[in-house]
């Protein structure tokens, strides 16, 4: 049972492709529309999937206690801590924020470096 190709569809859509008027004006449009669509909805895919990401990183909370990120809740669910007296601003992650009162800001701190000449030692020297 061999099935012939269907020679009259394809010349049909041979000629609507050829011919210059508007029949073969919408078909290009649209075989050109498809097309376009198909190479850019990856792109279109990745975009929105970007602006998905940051939205749920604006909505996680870092606990103070035990640095583990979750949604909005009063208590840690890993630790327990309770994240009222956590930070207010409900931003995700902030390396700026300061933990508590007994931690030093390190945006504020010097470190003094003191530089000692080191003698250096013989390669007859039994090493330790």
């Amino acid at each position: 049972m061999n099935r012939s190709l269907p020679w009259g569809w394809i010349a049909l859509a041979g000629f609507l492709l050829l011919l210059p008027g508007p029949a073969g004006r919408l078909l290009l449009d649209l075989i050109g529309g498809l097309t376009l669509t198909l190479l850019f909805l990856p792109l279109l895919a990745g975009g929105a999937a970007l602006i998905g990401w940051q939205v749920l990183r604006s909505r996680l909370q870092v606990c103070p206690a035990c640095g583990i990120s979750s949604f909005d809740r009063d208590v840690c669910p890993a630790c327990g801590t309770s994240r009222a007296a956590g930070s207010a601003s409900g931003a995700a992650g902030s390396v700026f924020d300061v933990g508590g009162p007994d931690e030093l800001d390190a945006r504020s701190a010097t470190i003094t470096v003191d530089a000692v000449d080191v003698k250096p030692s013989s390669p007859s020297a039994p090493k330790p």
